[in-house]
This record gives C-alpha cells, sequence and structure tokens, in this order.
C-alpha cells in the first residue's frame, strides 16, 4: 500500500521572543515571496498568513506576489533565474519541486540543482469533493458512476503537477476509471466552477473546501489521509473506501536560488522556523489537520531528491505521460 510518509526534522527555530533576527548586512529592505499561484487560493491564503509572522521575525515586511501558470512552474523558473541574494524566494511544494521534472518535457530547472532549501512548511491530506448535486456520495459509488460513464466526470485540477493532480491521478489509477482532467491557475478559479456545477468532482486541502462544504455548496467523498480527518469525521480514507493506493498528501516549502549565500540562507531560514513555531501559524495548521515540519539544509535537500525518485517511479507506473 502506497503511504505518505512524513519525516520530521531536528532542526530547532532560535529563541526571538519578541524581537527580530539579528543581522547588520541582511535584511535591509523587503524580500519578495514568490507564490506560483492564483490569488485565493489555499497556497495564497497560507503564504500570506506565515508572511506576516515572517516579516516580523526577519525585521523586514515579505511581500507575497503571485506568479501562476504551467502547474506553478513558471513562477518557480522565475525564481530560478532571479539574482540569489535572498530577496527573493519560492513557495516550492511536491508538484512543483518533486513531480514537474516527470511531468513536463520542457522544464527548464532543475529542482536540486538551481535550488538551495531554505525551510520546510508542512504537509496536508487532500479532499475528494464533489458539486452538491452529483448523484454519488462516496469513493465506492464515484467510481460506479465513471465506469458507466467512461470520459464524462471532469476532474478539476488546481494545475498541472500540483499535489492535487497527483492526488487525482493516483485515485483515477487505482481505481482503473477514466475521466477527464480540467486545468486551472490554481486552486480558488478550479472551486468556482466547481461551485457552479461547471466541474462534476475536484481534489483539493481541507482548508480549501471546509467553508464550501459547510455551506453545502460541494459535498465530500473521501479523504487521502491515513487516518479520518476530524474536520469530516463521516468522509471514509481511501483505504476504507477500498483503494488504498490513492492515500497521499502533499508537502511545501520554501526555497532561494542556487548560489545565495549561506549565512543569508540561515538567516531566512530562523526567521521562517520562528514563523512556523508562533502560536498564530501553529493553530491555522491545526484548526485545518496540516502538519508543521521543522525541516531545513541538507536534510531537507535530502528529502526533496528521495521525492523525486519517488514521484519520477509513481509518475511512470501510472502511466501518465509528460506534456
Amino acid at each position: 500500500m502506497f503511504k505518505f510518509i512524513i519525516r520530521l526534522g531536528t532542526a530547532v527555530a532560535l529563541s526571538l521572543g519578541a524581537s527580530t533576527v539579528v543581522a547588520q548586512d541582511f535584511p535591509t529592505k523587503p524580500v519578495t515571496w514568490i507564490v506560483p499561484y492564483s490569488p485565493g487560493g489555499i497556497t495564497d491564503t497560507r503564504a500570506r498568513l506565515i508572511a506576516a509572522e515572517f516579516g516580523k521575525a526577519l525585521g523586514q515586511t515579505v511581500i507575497v506576489e503571485n506568479k501562476p501558470g504551467a502547474g506553478g512552474t513558471l513562477g518557480v523558473e522565475y525564481v530560478a533565474r532571479s539574482d540569489p541574494d535572498g530577496y527573493t524566494i519560492i513557495y516550492g511544494s511536491l508538484g512543483t519541486q518533486a513531480a514537474a521534472p516527470s511531468l513536463y518535457a520542457d522544464l527548464r530547472y532543475n529542482s536540486l540543482e538551481d535550488f538551495v532549501p531554505v525551510h520546510m512548511m508542512g504537509s496536508s491530506p487532500n479532499t475528494l469533493i464533489a458539486y452538491k448535486d452529483m448523484p454519488y456520495n462516496t469513493p465506492a459509488e464515484l467510481v460506479d458512476y465513471a465506469k458507466a460513464h467512461p470520459g464524462e466526470v471532469t476532474v478539476g485540477l488546481a494545475g498541472i503537477g500540483t499535489g492535487t493532480h497527483l492526488a487525482s491521478e493516483l485515485f483515477a489509477n487505482a481505481a482503473r476509471i477514466e475521466v477527464l482532467h480540467v486545468p486551472y491557475k490554481g486552486s480558488a478559479p478550479m472551486l468556482n466552477d466547481l461551485i457552479a456545477g461547471r466541474l462534476d468532482i475536484a481534489f483539493d486541502y481541507p482548508v480549501s473546501t471546509l467553508g464550501h462544504v459547510q455551506s453545502g455548496a460541494v459535498k465530500v467523498l473521501g479523504v487521502t489521509s491515513a487516518e479520518r480527518l476530524a474536520l469530516f469525521p463521516d468522509a471514509p480514507t481511501m483505504a476504507e473506501a477500498g483503494f488504498p493506493d490513492a492515500e497521499t498528501g502533499s508537502w511545501s516549502g520554501i526555497f532561494a536560488p542556487a548560489g545565495t549565500p549561506p549565512e543569508r540562507v540561515e538567516i531566512l531560514a530562523d526567521a521562517f522556523a520562528a514563523a512556523m513555531e508562533s502560536p498564530e501559524v501553529k493553530d491555522a495548521f491545526d484548526k485545518v489537520q496540516s502538519e508543521v515540519w521543522m525541516m531545513r539544509g541538507e536534510e531537507m535537500q535530502t528529502y526533496v531528491a528521495e521525492e523525486i525518485e519517488r514521484w519520477t517511479r509513481i509518475i511512470s507506473d501510472a502511466g501518465i505521460e509528460k506534456r
């Protein structure tokens, strides 16, 4: 059975109290944090929450700038080509850093060679959601419907190569169903079309779907976590639904361009660690059952390398062709 294994790093944030990271020459101006997806989605929302605490610890404003496109790879490429001075960083993820090399034939960056890892954020499972009027309420019922209507069920994607896209591919492969994938430039526009009934189903993170589920606009069919989520206690796990190979989650972290001075990377990492341990961020993560990972440096680089190898194998086994 495919397991999403979480490994927590041993690095501990420096005790900063109410003060900022001490540095004479860095940073002396705002730091730009590129989010490679559209405004309003979970990635953007989470980045803006963290950026406020990140800036406090850093002693400078952290500006969140959206650069969506090509499943997040356009924004990542932009940062790969940016000056390695510590003032431009990227919100990287499972999709952009580990899966993209196996999904894009013309990818213009190397996840390991063009970036230096700064600090991980954490991991989140996915929810399988459907438009409220769809005639199925569980993963098994969806599979029965999809097999009776091959190629007709539309699945919204927050972008090609995103964690939600990979969750969708794993589910379709495990269930042996044929679906029609519809990519978007982020979670927000995808959810808008799902709510309007222009899509049938989608995979997205709990924090993105909670409000829409509570309003009755969409319904949760299942979750990709190993155990049921307290947010959606009636939604079965993929294993419970009979599709253990569809169990997965998505991690994210921040990266700087290769060549960024190590001392600046450390300053960024220390400040980011302080932000991730702040009550505001920890509470926000806890509410949506996301895990905070205190991982950085060589451990993070090794983890990303292992993830690239793992997802290369998974994508190949699933028969997903490069675009």
